[in-house]
Formats: C-alpha cells, sequence, structure tokens
C-alpha cells in the first residue's frame, strides 16, 4: 500500500524537480541582480535556508559583511534578495500590489490556517481586508481595547494567582517555565475576548487543553523545526501534501481543531443574533467575533464585499495564532529581559506599585511611561516575528537611501527587480540596526526611548518608529490587543514578584520556527521554553 503511494509521488516529484531546476537556474543566471554580492550557498536543496535557521542572527552578520543589499539563496537555490535599506522597505510596503506574500508563504499558512487574512492576496485579500478595516474601529479601536481589558487583566490574576501557589509550595522560591503558562493565558484570552469562547486553558489541573498541547507540539517541541521545513516543501512542491510526512498528523489535528471550534463558535454566534434583535442586541456584545459578524451582516456592505460562512470561520484560526503566539513569546522575553536587566526590573516594579489598585484600567496603563519603554524595547530587541517575505508580481524599481557597490565595483541608487524575485525584509535587522539605533542597539535599554534618534523617524511601521508589527496594508491590525494585553501581565505579574534567571547568563536565546522566535534554553537542545526563579515581592497587593 505504502509502495503504491510511494512510487507514483517519488516520481512526480522527481519530474518536479526535473522541469523547475532548470527555471531555477535560469532565472538566477539572467537575473539583473545576479551581480549583487552575498553568501555562498551550502547546499543546492537547502541553500542557506537551514544556517538561517540555526542563527537567527546570521543576515546581521551578513550584512556587516555585505551590506544592506545582498543576495543568499532560498530552498531549491531559489535567490532572494535582503535588503535592509529603509528607502527600499518603504518602497516595498507602499506598493501592496507589487510586493505580495509570497505563494509558498501563503500555502504554508493555508494548510495549517486555512483562508484567513493571513494567508490570501489580491481580491480575497481586499475583501477580508475591507472588513477587518470596517471593523478596526469598534473591534480594535481603542474604545474596544479599554472595554477588554478588564479581561486582560482578569487573566492575568489569574496566571500570577497559579503562580504564587506554585511557589508558596516550594517555600518561597520557585523555578516556572513560564512560555507555557503565557501561552495558557494567551489563549484564554484570544478566547474570550475575540470570540466569547471559553478555553479555560489556565485550568490544566481540572483539564487538559487539546489545542495548547497541539500548538505546543507544531511550534514549541523538538520536532518543530522539522513540522516547518516540511511543510513549506509541501507548499513549494504540490505533491508532497499527498506524502504523510513529519508533523502532518499534528497540523491536521491543529486544523481540524481549529476549524471545529470555529464552526461552533460562529454558529452559536449567529443562533444568538437570530434568537435576540439582529445587528441591535449584538451590538452590545464587545469580542470581535461579534463585530465581524455585525459588518458583515450590515446592508450597508455590497453582497460581492460580504465573507460567506466558510470565510468567516477561516478568520478565527488567524487570529487564534496572531493572538496567541505572538504575544505570549513577547511577554516571555520582557520577563526574560527584565531578568537580566535587574535594574530595570526594579525601576519598572516602583512606577507600577504607584498605581494602587491591582484592576488598571487601558488608561492606567498607558500612562505609566516606564512600563511604554520596557514594552517597545522589548519589541525592538526580540521582535516575535523576525522577518517577512515578499515576492515582486511585475517588474520594477526599487530605490536606495544609499548607493550600492556591485561585484564589478559599479555604484548603483536603484536595484531592478523583474517578476518573480523573491525579497527578505529582516524585521529583527532593522529593529537593531546600529546605523539606526547606535552602538548598543543589540541591548536591552529601556532608557533609549526617553530620546530616540533622529534616523529612527525613517523607520516603516504602524507603530513606535518599529518594523515589528510590519507596515502598509499588511500591517498587525490587532496591535493595540497585543500591546494592552502585554502590559496588563507585566503590571501584574511584576508588582506581585522578583525575576532572577534560572540558567546562566547567555543559557536563553531564540527558537526559530516559520517567521517566529520564542526563548529557549541553548543548551538543551531544540524546542522553546523559559524557566525563570520567581520569588515574590514583599509588598501588600
Amino acid at each position: 500500500m505504502i509502495s503504491s503511494i510511494l512510487l507514483p509521488v517519488t516520481g512526480t516529484l522527481l519530474c518536479y524537480i526535473l522541469f523547475h531546476v532548470p527555471q531555477i537556474l535560469y532565472h538566477n543566471l539572467t537575473s539583473p541582480l545576479r551581480h549583487v554580492v552575498g553568501p555562498k550557498s551550502p547546499s543546492l536543496i537547502f541553500g542557506n535556508f537551514k544556517e538561517m535557521r540555526e542563527d537567527p542572527h546570521l543576515t546581521t552578520k551578513w550584512r556587516t559583511e555585505f551590506g544592506a543589499n545582498f543576495r543568499f539563496k532560498g530552498l531549491f537555490s531559489i535567490s532572494e534578495l535582503h535588503t535592509s535599506d529603509l528607502k527600499a522597505i518603504n518602497h516595498i510596503v507602499t506598493r501592496a500590489e507589487i510586493y505580495q506574500r509570497t505563494p509558498s508563504l501563503r500555502t504554508s499558512l493555508q494548510l495549517l490556517l486555512g483562508k484567513g487574512i493571513l494567508s490570501v492576496e489580491l481580491d480575497d485579500h481586499k475583501r477580508h481586508v475591507n472588513i477587518q478595516h470596517i471593523m478596526h474601529n469598534p473591534a480594535f479601536g481603542i474604545a474596544q481595547i479599554r472595554v477588554l481589558t478588564e479581561i486582560f487583566v482578569e487573566k492575568s490574576i489569574q496566571l500570577r494567582d497559579i503562580w504564587a501557589r506554585q511557589v508558596a509550595q516550594q517555600n518561597g522560591t520557585a523555578c516556572i517555565e513560564v512560555l507555557s503558562w503565557l501561552r495558557r493565558m494567551t489563549l484564554d484570552v484570544i478566547g474570550q475576548a475575540g470570540f466569547n469562547y471559553r478555553f479555560d486553558a489556565l485550568e490544566t489541573a481540572r483539564k487538559p487543553n487539546e489545542l495548547t498541547e497541539i500548538f505546543t507540539e507544531l511550534f514549541h517541541s523538538p520536532n518543530a523545526d522539522r513540522y516547518d521545513i516540511f511543510r513549506l516543501f509541501q507548499a513549494m512542491v504540490p505533491i508532497l501534501r499527498l506524502v504523510p510526512g513529519p508533523g502532518w498528523h499534528v497540523v491536521s489535528a491543529a486544523r481540524n481543531k481549529m476549524f471545529s471550534i470555529g464552526s461552533q463558535i460562529v454558529s452559536k454566534s449567529k443562533a444568538d443574533i437570530k434568537a435576540s434583535e439582529g445587528e441591535k442586541t449584538l451590538g452590545g456584545k464587545r469580542d470581535l467575533l461579534s463585530a465581524l459578524l455585525r459588518v458583515n451582516m450590515s446592508t450597508t456592505i455590497p453582497e460581492t464585499q460580504r465573507l460567506n460562512d466558510t470565510e468567516v470561520i477561516a478568520q478565527i484560526p488567524s487570529f487564534f495564532f496572531a493572538g496567541h503566539e505572538t504575544t505570549s513569546a513577547a511577554t516571555a522575553w520582557a520577563l526574560y529581559a527584565l531578568s537580566v536587566n535587574t535594574a530595570a526590573q526594579t525601576k519598572l516594579r516602583e512606577e507600577l506599585l504607584a498605581i494602587s489598585t491591582e484592576n488598571p484600567t487601558m488608561d492606567e496603563l498607558n500612562s505609566l511611561p516606564y512600563l511604554e519603554y520596557v514594552v517597545r524595547e522589548t519589541l525592538r530587541v526580540h521582535a516575535p516575528v523576525v522577518f517577512n517575505l515578499r515576492m515582486a508580481m511585475e517588474d520594477d524599481v526599487l530605490p536606495l537611501s544609499k548607493p550600492y557597490i556591485d561585484k564589478e565595483g559599479k555604484s548603483h541608487d536603484s536595484l531592478p527587480i523583474h517578476k518573480g524575485q523573491m525579497i527578505h525584509i529582516p524585521i529583527l535587522a532593522v529593529n537593531t540596526d546600529k546605523e539606526i539605533w547606535g552602538e548598543d542597539a543589540d541591548e536591552f535599554k529601556p532608557e533609549r526611548w526617553e530620546k530616540i534618534p533622529d534616523s529612527v523617524s525613517t523607520i516603516p511601521g504602524v507603530w513606535a518608529n518599529l518594523l515589528t508589527f510590519f507596515a502598509g496594508p499588511h500591517n498587525c491590525i490587532g496591535f493595540r490587543f497585543s500591546l494592552a494585553e502585554m502590559k496588563a501581565l507585566l503590571f501584574t505579574l511584576v508588582r506581585a514578584f522578583e525575576l532572577e534567571q534560572a540558567v546562566p547568563k547567555g543559557g536563553i536565546g531564540p527558537s526559530i520556527t516559520g517567521l517566529l522566535q520564542s526563548p529557549m534554553v541553548l543548551a538543551g537542545g531544540k524546542g522553546s521554553g523559559l524557566p525563570l526563579i520567581l520569588k515574590p515581592y514583599n509588598v501588600q497587593l
């Protein structure tokens, strides 16, 4: 049975490679960028892909050697242009009709998340974006986040109390793996605040949460890297989608679970609408899905611009992923950074304790300048999404802020781009570029935000002159949601606990899965996680 499947698949794969390899070679040899310098490729199949996965700072090292613009080889030796030139990046993000998500990235996301806003382009993306932008004010606007902050604080306190019990059980000092707990908390938040759905992921003593366990295996286990690489191969070579390769059962289980929950949520919400006065009653609900359904049902939206039920359901996995994994990773990095920089931790705690309540409002959280600095500095130095990929859909010319010198010593103030060219936009490298931020750009220093360099103003971004939430039509529309949730967590946890490193200095580093980075113990091999030593801070809460 297996051989009857593998033989035709292997044959088709071989034909696919024989057909596409000459195309790739021809494209590389005739590309107008063929004279752009770059690192040597160690593998015909993997190119520079594997070494870049193993060292997320490798492109920064290459930038020092080759400059802001260089070429490297991706999977199957497909040539990619790396650019951290801010004039070029501004050009790319403002021309979304030309520079779109790569087909392989879209397909890889669709294999897991379906056709939600994270994985569609062109007219489909416009329809999704129109709905999202229309609901931006009710669902992601300041007024709505002000209401949702109650949920963020409530869940932060629940997590604080769980950790406090663990600390008390271990005589006042406990080593806690904080990332897994933060992931449970953010899943509870996106369920309740996003869809009026209770996962009860923090209630692990009563029942395990299947979605948390699946996400852990998919993104944080020692096998996560293999799963992701095979999913990329499947996206690039369609015949491989017939092969039960590494992680296929995990991806299938995750997708089925998310869509099952999504179907339940949408069915219940629509039933509630029918049982009520329709849009009027729905308008009183505060979750994201209610806002989406309210807008989608509105008579002011043309039928051609509405999302069908399948597309509405497909938004839910996208928000599970975007609202769950990134915020938990960012908050974990913040706690780690504060455990290393104890002076910053003390200064932040003093500011937080100046607020007399343990249930702050959004306005109270936003009134704390040092908390704002800590969040900004965390998202600068430890951006959860480390890079982005775009493909040119037509020929174009990239303007450059500084001339580029090619292999032959010629100077160029722009780069010609052919249709199909892949472009690597290094979010983390831009956020930590010493030419922009100064020689201490790699260091976590919240105080730098008291006076940032003028050069920072040239970075495109939807927030804080950072590329963290990206820019242009594909920016993260939920950034206010994420920032408020992160502030609520830091407010609650740093007031309650003193944070200390559980592993020697330098023992924590990034674990890369796809575009995302999470903290991991470097000596422990693959798989992300962040152990920290927690002690209660002796102040009456």
